[in-house]
């Protein structure tokens, strides 16, 4: 039995298949063209078994790749598919006739049920080898097994329902002990919780099945015959382990829901299809007499989950009377029926037969079809031969029944990852719609297909359907790509179009008003749509066009704002005498070049509001760019609305503290026209200093003159040392101002006094007040009587000068005593220098032999030397070394240069026949130049001594070592 279940396929089996044509087909108008849409792979592969029984084959069941066989009358044969090269045998240990009726399989693969047909039942668990019989269970031929699939485990079934030839369900339990082989029974209990009947009186129990819902719900089906039951309870969470008689007793006195078809194949099957492992059954496939019942479940209704239900009849190649079907499975969409010599597949959308496998004679009749619930595939025998089919993307051309059912949605959730085909159904999709005349729908669907651009538009332009067509084109434009920049600017330029067309028709009945605002709101987010920003902002120009030409200025400023095309929008509200509206745009947007360029306007009707908005603008407004406004505006407005000029114009000087000499020029402008008491007190303000003044001078000074300010005038001849002007201007006003005046020119005594005189000949001549004039004489110390009397009148009385003649003459007394008293102290201090300097004549000082010198440390007497009074004595050569560093640069130089002369001087002469007359003079001027020289180096050397005098204090900083020679210094310490 070697190579057993090695997989091959059979090259002598035929295998017709009439599966759904996947032939080449071209899509109209789309861009997959001549796209195939799927290979050639059947749905349904079948794959015969290498393995040739010693036995025929009675009976297979299959699960959790769990394959159990009987063969002949005594052998069962398990094999685990994960290792099919390790089967197991086991011996049923029957000497009788009795033989295998059926099996049955748990989901676990772990408990299989042997029933003979001599009304007994034996067990077999995965983990042992030996059989065991069920004593409880004798006397009944087991039809059908209800398997536990909650509360079984590899050694207890828990709770299960077995159905008998005669109708009865029982409730039973199997337990395999841990540690011992069968030490007691394995049936835990065998019961009887409820009977099956049909009209003619109970009816074997074909099929059980047991579901558990949310909230411990159970639902037991059973089926006989020709009807399928429904039993519906509750079972408390924590008694599951007591068993269903509860849900059975509650049918106790009435029949449980059930369907019954009037004719009968003499048993029937039901088949379920789990879409995962430990989920509960979608949908089932009931084979009975009349054909297959097929419907999904919803466990969410309150008595019967069956739903959605339909009765394919077998089709017309079956008669039931000769070739009835034997068996059923159930996949996803299909279920397979399986006849004496053939296999079918059957849809389950629309009942035709997709796949038929008709067998060899020589394989015998076909006895049994099965299914494994966890890895999907499907079991064939006959007793010669096992076969197996692999499900392969059964779901491959689902898409397209549903598209042909109209079922657009689940069509579409069937092909998404396959674009050729959804292109097909979206197509299909949009074209029912609009048959339907729902264009919307339409429009949606046909922006997401290849078909061609034009030919839709056209069709719904011919439907006029222009909504539907704006539809179309937004979901067009979303699905561009961002390089496809030629269709999104027709697309938008053409949506615009639309858009204004159907406001204009909208706008003027008022039955739509509704319409209009949502469509309004609409062309609104269109217009603002990120996406749509750039080629909006590149095509700027048509849609101001378009917009123009529709004379839909609202939407004109919308788009603008959006474009931040502020110029236009605050134009806009200029031209249309919105100026609280423009200003608002420029104040929320602070461009500065719009202000520079709609401020001439503004300030015209709303002033103040616009000084505001300068002025909150601080410094980002450059004010000289301004000024050109406020001129325009101060030349036609009152001084009321002057003022406000003046206001920005002040904040830029004294808040943001401006320099710009346009700037303060032009405040002294508004100053003089309007507040001439301001325009003082800005000039005092700015003070004297020319340098720190930001006016022009010369331009405040017309400007004033012009104006009659004379006092501004007289503080600005002031401050440009005009004084003589100032005077002779501040007299006209006051001789106080003048007085002022005249003081100013501090170091310049004559032009002080010369100012005086203007004031005294003013206050004598003009004025003719003598007092005033005298006053004039105590105001300034340089003026005297002498020099104010000329300008009197020759019959003024000398009363009127005679204390400032007194005065005057007393001056003079004390300034001659002054004098004498100078000399006096003069003299006395000569003849005290002419005594110093006799004394000093005759100072000398004594030097010992041994004294030294106070730098090298050598006896002084060796060289020349100096010696200060301090008692310091030092070698000439070593007090000039210390000297010269310490020297100002330009004594260092002089001294060098002296230097170089001394030692010319010092040079015999090279002539030998110069006359000795010649020579005499030349040396003595020679000598009487050398001595001034020495003479000359000695004030500059030994002008003080260097231990005593200020070079020593001034090096009270300096450090004892050279920094550049520190890191010399340093190593020659290591």
């Amino acid at each position: 039995m070697a190579s057993i279940l090695d997989e091959y396929e059979d090259s002598l089996h035929r295998s017709v298949s009439v599966q759904q044509s996947r032939a080449s087909v071209g899509i109209p108008h789309s861009g997959y063209v001549n796209a195939r849409l799927e290979k050639e792979t059947p749905i349904f592969n079948k794959q015969r078994i290498d393995f040739t029984p010693p036995e025929k084959i009675n009976s297979l069941v299959v699960s959790s790749n769990q394959l159990c066989m009987s063969l002949g009358k005594d052998t069962l044969l398990r094999i685990d598919l994960g290792k099919p090269d390790e089967p197991n045998q086991v011996e049923l240990g029957r000497k009788d006739e009795a033989k295998v009726y059926k099996m049955f399989l748990d989901h676990t693969g772990s408990h299989l049920l042997i029933a003979l047909n001599t009304s007994e039942c034996l067990y077999l668990n995965r983990s042992v080898q030996k059989v065991r019989a069920l004593s409880r269970w004798k006397g009944h031929l087991i039809e059908s097994v209800g398997w536990n699939k909650f509360l079984g485990s590899e050694t207890n079934t828990g709770p299960i329902l077995v159905g008998t030839s005669q109708g009865q369900i029982y409730e039973a339990e199997i337990s395999v002990s841990e540690g011992s082989l069968f030490s007691t029974n394995p049936d835990q209990y065998f019961r009887q919780v409820y009977t099956l009947e049909e009209e003619s009186g109970p009816a074997p129990v074909c099929c059980l099945e047991i579901e558990r819902v949310i909230e411990g719900k159970f639902f037991i089906i059973a089926t006989t015959r020709k009807r399928l039951f429904q039993f519906v309870g509750k079972i408390p969470e924590g008694t599951e382990q007591q068993g269903f008689s509860s849900i059975f007793a509650t049918h106790a006195d009435h029949l449980p829901s059930f369907r019954e078809f009037p004719a009968n194949l003499g048993f029937s099957e039901i088949a379920f299809y789990t879409p995962k492992l430990r989920s509960n059954p979608r949908s089932f496939a009931w084979m009975m007499g009349n054909g297959v019942l097929y419907g999904t479940l919803d466990y969410s209704r309150p008595d019967s989950i069956l739903s959605d239900e339909r009765v394919w009849v077998y089709p017309p190649d079956i008669d039931v009377t000769v070739n009835k079907p034997i068996s059923i499975v159930l996949t996803q969409f299909h279920f397979l029926l399986l006849l004496s010599d053939q296999v079918k597949a059957v849809c389950t959308l629309n009942g035709q037969v997709v796949f038929q496998d008709l067998f060899l004679e020589k394989f015998g009749s076909l006895t049994r079809m099965i299914k494994d619930p966890t890895v999907q595939q499907i079991w064939i025998h006959t007793e010669k031969v096992v076969f197996r089919y692999h499900v392969q993307r059964e779901s491959r051309d689902v898409w397209k029944m549903y598209m042909n059912m109209n079922k657009f949605d689940l069509a579409k959730e069937y092909c998404k990852d396959r674009p050729e085909c959804l292109d097909i159904v979206l197509a299909k999709e949009a074209e029912h719609c609009f048959q339907n005349k729902r264009y919307l729908d339409s429009a949606k669907c046909y922006a997401l297909t290849q078909n061609y651009f034009e030919e839709i538009a056209l069709k719904f332009i011919e439907a006029k359907q222009e909504e539907a067509l704006m539809e179309f084109l937004i979901k067009k434009l979303s699905n561009l790509k961002p390089s496809e920049k030629t269709q999104t600017t027709l697309l938008t330029t053409w949506l615009t179009e639309l858009y204004l067309n159907w406001l204009g028709i909208l706008q003027g009945d008022l039955s739509q008003r509704n319409l209009y605002l949502d469509t309004r709101e609409k062309f609104r987010t269109f217009l603002s749509s990120p996406k749509n920003k750039d080629c909006l902002f590149n095509n700027r120009a048509s849609i101001y066009e378009l917009l123009a030409s529709h004379g839909d200025t609202e939407h004109m400023v919308y788009f603008a704002v959006i474009m931040q095309d502020y110029e236009r929008v605050v134009a806009h509200h200029c031209q249309h005498d919105e100026y609280d509206e423009a200003l608002n745009v420029l104040s929320r947007h602070r461009d500065e070049k719009l202000f520079y360029k709609f401020s001439p306007v503004l300030i015209q009707h709303i002033p103040k509001k616009v000084v505001d908005a300068w002025i909150s603008m601080g410094s980002r407004l450059d004010a000289r760019n301004l000024i050109p406004a406020l001129v325009n505006y101060s030349q036609s407005a009152s001084t009321q609305q002057i003022n406000e000029a003046i206001r920005y114009m002040e904040f830029c000087v004294y808040q943001l503290e401006e320099t710009q000499q346009a700037i303060h020029n032009y405040l002294l402008s508004l100053y003089a026209l309007c507040r001439p008491d301001s325009l003082l007190s800005y000039l005092e303000q700015a003070g004297t200093n020319p340098n720190r003044i930001h006016y022009d001078l010369k331009y405040a000074l017309r400007l004033c003159a012009e104006h009659g300010h004379h006092r501004a005038c007289v503080h600005v001849y002031k401050v440009m040392e005009l004084y003589e002007e100032a005077v002779d201007l501040a007299l006209q006003v006051d001789v106080d101002l003048a007085k002022s005046c005249a003081d100013l020119p501090e170091d310049d005594e004559e032009l002080r006094k010369k100012l005086w005189l203007k004031i005294a000949r003013h206050v004598v001549q003009e004025e003719k007040d003598v007092k005033k004039a005298m006053a004039c004489l105590s105001s300034c110390a340089l003026l005297k009587i002498e020099d104010v009397l000329p300008f009197f009148p020759d019959f003024v009385t000398i009363d009127h000068f005679k204390e400032a003649i007194c005065n005057s003459l007393e001056d003079y007394n004390k300034h001659i005593e002054e004098l004498k008293r100078e000399m006096e102290e003069a003299t006395q201090s000569a003849k005290r220098i002419r005594e110093d300097i006799q004394e000093m004549r005759n100072k000398y000082g004594s030097v010992e032999p041994q004294e030294k010198c106070a730098v090298c440390d050598f006896p002084l007497l060796n060289r020349p030397f100096y010696l200060f009074l301090c008692g310091h004595m030092f070698h000439y050569d070593c007090l000039l070394q210390v000297v010269f560093p310490n020297l100002p640069a330009y004594k260092q130089a002089k001294l060098q240069d002296l230097q170089k002369k001394l030692a010319a001087t010092s040079q015999p002469s090279k002539s030998h026949h110069r006359p000795k007359d010649a020579d005499t003079i030349s040396l003595g001027k020679g000598q009487q130049s050398r001595e001034q020289i020495k003479a000359d180096i000695d004030d500059i050397v030994a002008a003080e001594c260097v231990y005593c005098g200020e070079l020593m204090i001034r090096s009270i900083d300096k450090p004892f070592i050279d920094p550049q020679k520190y890191e010399e210094e340093m190593q020659s310490w290591l």
